[in-house]
């Protein structure tokens, strides 16, 4: 299983970190998914099919681009 810890300056609120988690829960080998709205911080784990780079093009296309 991969694991990843990003940033992501658009988190704002309560409601960012649950459409974080909803979008990206719902994509096939995503197994979980923490964000806070005080640290701005998302971490994921996933595995086969979900890829990286499935993961960061869902966050960009629902504006909350990660920054690192």
């Amino acid at each position: 299983m991969n694991t990843k810890q990003f940033s992501v300056p658009n988190i704002s609120c309560k409601h960012c970190v649950m459409t974080i988690q909803r979008e990206l829960g719902a994509l096939a080998g995503v197994k979980r998914v923490e964000a806070s709205a005080d640290t701005k911080r998302v971490e994921v784990a996933w595995e086969d099919p979900a890829t990286w780079e499935a993961i960061e093009a869902l966050l960009t296309e629902i504006n909350y681009p990660p920054a690192d």
